[in-house]
This record gives structure tokens, C-alpha cells and sequence, in this order.
């Protein structure tokens, strides 16, 4: 498994132990190796994978001119990438199958290192497969688009993608099955002081989010005022992402502040050293969810709990659209411009609740089921000549 962020990000995380229950599913004597470009946040997948740490290495002098040559007399950046990652590509030389895990990379920039990679293992004869993969249309490049019509297979993980790489005849092998987040069980802690179980609304809110509208920190502060003074919920604050640089509690621990007075022992936030077991075990025992992370959307998708998503690109909106047949439950982040903006939508989940977690009670069992069936595919893929 390559191409993971670290487990900081706990959608990562999910990803991870999904796919390793996935395939523990199918297939007996497996054995898994994580390369991760932050092998120290990976320890608490210690249990079920081994991690090597995805780290570059310096050139020799003689690799190094050829490689400056190459890219100034070509543009052509394969020779120092490969170069300089051999030691990643012989690992993965060990493995019968290689799964590019970070699902939506292809959704950001042009990524040509997990490109050459992905290029350069199946020139040397390795399996390698696209996993739990979301590409919108506006996120394709030419050179994107040679890339996905050289991989083994790409499972997508909701029907926009799957529908968009088809239509594009992007690779023969594309597949459609749940998010791998969707086969990783809860861990129900106890619930902390000040949580009204069934009666808590979760926010999640992320600083990419923010940035993409600074308006959001004043908005959800008074979000938060209004379900204390008008509603007769708790609030947690629930951070799903706490990379150094991208940490969801920076932006959570300024709404607490603007708030934890008026708000007295209803508002709460939860610590940010959780697993996402942990997390989703306490996402399962709210009453409804607004949140910016996709995978924090998961596990309350996952756990029938009613959310508001805060979209921002394919994923949300296709994931939404296979569960409940429409895309109301996604809300554009850039859109919400005032209080009314996020008031009414949650006003109107709460009058829909019934019928949310009645479309959640049946579709939930299947959900999980695909998800293991992606394992079967992999199997069948391993067994291909």
C-alpha cells in the first residue's frame, strides 16, 4: 500500500484498517506493508501492517547531472524520481499487488511523483491498482489521463468517478465499491462530561475549508449560539485531520473559545490524539453531523447518523448521491455566506431525521457488504494471468 498521507489524517487511518479488514475478508495468510510519507504517525497501525517510511533519496553526483540534464534539455522529471525512489520501488518489487491508497490524489494538483511510480512499477511487471479513487472532470490533465489508462484497475469509490472514467474510456478495469472506510468497526469510549447521547450535534470543520471561505469561523460560531439558545442539543466539536500543518483543531479550538462561556458545559471538543476507530465510535452516537472532512462524513454515514457535508469537490457529492439517490445533504463550503445559510438545511434534516436514518438502516448493511466485495475483485485480479 502506497501513496498514504499518515494517520494523523484519520481518513488515512480508516482507509488503512478498511482495507486490511477488506482483504483479511477474502484471503487468508496475507501480509501488508505501508509506505507512508509519515511513518511516526503510523504507529497505531502497528498491529496490522508493517510502515516504511517513503523518504527520497539524495542523488549521486553522476545521477544528478544526467537527472538536471533530462529535466532542463526535456521537462522530463521520470529519471531523478525513479532515481532517487529506487529503494521504494524495489519494496514493491517484494509484493504481489500494489494499491495507491491515497484515494483522491488525483483530485489535487498534478502529482507527477505518484505518477512516474505508479508508471514505473507496472513497467516492471507489478499489479498496481488505483483504491477508493474520486476524479472530477475539472481535476483531469492530459498527462493524468496516460496514468489512469496505464493502471491494472481503479476502483472508485462513488458512481460520479466511476461514471466519469468510463465515459472517458480512461482504463477497461474500473470498478465501483464503497470507500474502505466503510469496512473499519467503532471504538466506543466513554462519553465525555457534558454529551447528551442522541441529543449531541457534531461539527467538524477544517482549515482547507476555511480558507477556501474565511467567513465560515464567524458563521459556525454563531451556529453554535443558535443550537444552544434555540435548540435543546449539546454541541461537540470533533476534529478529524490534526496534521501539523493542516490540524482541525486549530480552527475547533477558536470556535470553542468564542463560545464556551455562553455555551457552559453543552459545548465540548474532543481531544485530538484519537484513532478513527475512536473517532467514529463517538460520530456514531450523535444526533446529526455537520462536517468538512469526507471521512468523518463516512463514519457517520456509516453509523446512520443524519450529516450535513460540507462539499468541496466529486467525492462528497457522489458519495452522497449513492446513498440517498440526490445531493441535498451537500452543501458548498464557499456558498454559506450567513447563519441562514447553515440553519436551514439542518432545520430541514431534523424535519427529514426519520426518513435519513430509514434510508441509513437499509442501505448501511449493503454499503459494508460491497466494501468486502472489493476484496473478491482484488483476489480475482491477483489470480489474472
Amino acid at each position: 500500500m502506497f501513496n498514504h498521507s499518515g494517520s494523523l489524517n484519520r481518513g488515512c487511518e480508516a482507509i488503512i484498517r478498511g482495507t486490511v479488514n477488506i482483504l483479511n475478508g477474502c484471503r487468508d495468510g496475507n501480509s501488508y506493508t505501508l509506505s507512508s510519507f509519515s511513518p511516526g504517525e503510523d504507529k497505531v497501525l502497528a498491529d496490522i501492517t508493517g510502515t516504511i517510511p517513503f523518504s527520497p533519496r539524495r542523488l549521486k553526483k553522476a545521477d544528478y547531472v544526467k537527472a538536471a540534464l533530462k529535466i532542463r534539455l526535456f521537462g522530463d522529471e521520470r529519471y531523478s524520481i525513479i532515481k532517487g525512489c529506487e529503494d521504494f520501488l524495489s519494496r514493491a518489487e517484494e509484493a504481489d499487488i500494489c494499491l495507491s491508497v491515497g484515494g483522491d490524489t488525483y483530485c489535487y494538483g498534478d502529482n507527477p511523483v505518484i505518477r512516474v511510480l505508479t508508471e514505473e512499477l507496472i513497467n516492471r511487471g507489478k499489479k498496481t491498482v488505483l483504491w477508493g479513487a474520486s476524479i472530477g472532470e475539472e481535476d483531469l490533465t492530459p498527462a493524468k489521463e496516460e496514468n489512469l489508462k496505464k493502471l491494472t484497475a481503479v476502483f472508485a469509490r462513488e458512481s460520479l468517478s466511476r461514471d466519469l472514467i468510463r465515459s472517458r474510456n480512461l482504463n477497461k478495469n474500473v470498478f465501483l465499491f464503497p470507500d474502505p472506510a466503510f469496512a473499519m468497526p467503532a471504538e466506543f469510549l466513554p462519553l465525555p462530561a457534558g454529551w447528551d447521547e442522541g441529543n449531541t450535534i457534531g461539527i467538524n470543520l477544517s482549515p482547507l475549508t476555511v480558507k477556501k471561505n474565511p467567513e465560515l469561523t464567524a458563521i459556525f460560531s454563531d451556529f453554535i449560539l443558535y443550537l444552544i439558545e434555540q435548540t435543546p442539543f449539546s454541541v461537540a466539536l470533533i476534529p478529524h485531520v490534526t496534521s501539523p500543518a493542516n490540524n482541525d483543531a486549530d480552527v475547533l479550538n477558536k470556535l470553542f473559545e468564542s463560545r464556551k462561556e455562553r455555551a457552559g458545559n453543552r459545548l465540548l471538543i474532543l481531544p485530538d490524539t484519537l484513532t478513527a476507530p475512536q473517532y467514529k465510535g463517538y460520530i456514531a452516537r450523535l444526533r446529526f453531523l455537520t462536517a468538512a472532512r469526507t471521512h468523518a462524513s463516512i463514519a457517520a454515514y456509516s453509523s446512520g447518523v443524519p450529516t450535513l457535508v460540507l462539499g468541496y469537490s466529486v467525492k462528497s457529492k457522489g458519495i452522497a448521491r449513492d446513498i440517498f439517490g440526490e445531493e441535498s445533504s451537500v452543501i458548498q463550503a464557499e456558498n454559506i455566506r450567513r447563519l441562514e445559510d447553515l440553519a436551514t438545511p439542518f432545520n430541514s434534516m431534523l424535519k427529514t431525521e426519520a426518513q435519513i436514518r430509514e434510508v441509513s438502516a437499509q442501505k448501511n448493511p449493503q454499503l459494508t457488504a460491497a466494501a468486502f466485495e472489493a476484496g473478491k475483485k482484488i483476489t480475482e485480479i491477483l489470480n489474472s494471468g
